[in-house]
């Protein structure tokens, strides 16, 4: 069995890069995983002795195909009981990031596979992310982020690409939360802000702010 610290390791790098196209820098795993640069290392170099990464000093480091499909499988979990706690025990979508970063490495597969089935095998999370099947493939929706849409754009939202607690509560309070239908109302590239109708209401957003949402058109 893993252990959680291998668990986080794997996943981040995933998360990181989700179809594998890249080598990720040293020290961008250590920023997301608020780690210290040669903690990072050391791990990494572990990583690599078993398999689990492929890493070239000074360039980066990439998942195996091994270590790929361990990351996919603790992405699931986390997803699914995320899933979980919103539908089924009604917790906040606030909340819940935290709580399955703790329940993701201690709950049985079997237990996924129970809550898969209650749930009707979902795609995606309360916040929008693809949850991943059983084989391991990645559901795919051709989505763009708020932050490049023009005005008069009407759009759902998608996905909630930031899980800070505080932005999904704005998010929340506003009316952005999934499959919500918005309409651009105005764009202010000098300001860096748009404005956007929500839920009968008018919401002024930074546009880095509206960089973390990410929405489909009708």
């Amino acid at each position: 069995m893993l252990s959680s610290t291998v668990e986080n390791y794997l996943k981040e790098l995933f998360l990181l890069d989700q179809y594998g196209n890249k080598e990720i820098a040293t020290g961008e795993i250590a920023k997301s995983l608020d780690v210290t640069p040669g903690s990072a290392t050391s791990m990494i170099k572990t990583l690599a002795q078993a398999g689990l990464v492929e890493h070239r000093p000074h360039y980066g480091v990439k998942l195996t195909k091994q270590g790929r499909t361990l990351a996919v499988h603790v992405v699931r979990r986390h997803r699914i009981v995320e899933l979980f706690l919103v539908k089924v025990l009604g917790m906040d979508w606030s909340k819940v990031h935290e709580e399955a970063e703790q329940l993701e490495h201690v709950v049985s597969d079997e237990i996924i596979s129970r809550m898969d089935d209650l749930l009707g095998h979902p795609s995606h999370d309360p916040h929008g992310d693809p949850i991943p099947t059983t084989d391991g493939t990645l559901p795919e929706r051709p989505l763009q982020l708020l932050s490049f849409c023009d005005r008069g754009d009407s759009v759902s939202i998608a996905r909630i690409g930031n899980q800070n607690a505080n932005f999904l509560q704005f998010a929340q309070d506003n009316g952005l939360l999934l499959g919500a239908r918005i309409e651009v109302t105005n764009r202010n590239d000098i300001a860096d802000s748009m404005t956007i109708h929500a839920k009968g209401k008018d919401v002024v957003l930074g546009l880095a702010a509206a960089g973390r949402i990410e929405v489909e058109y009708a």
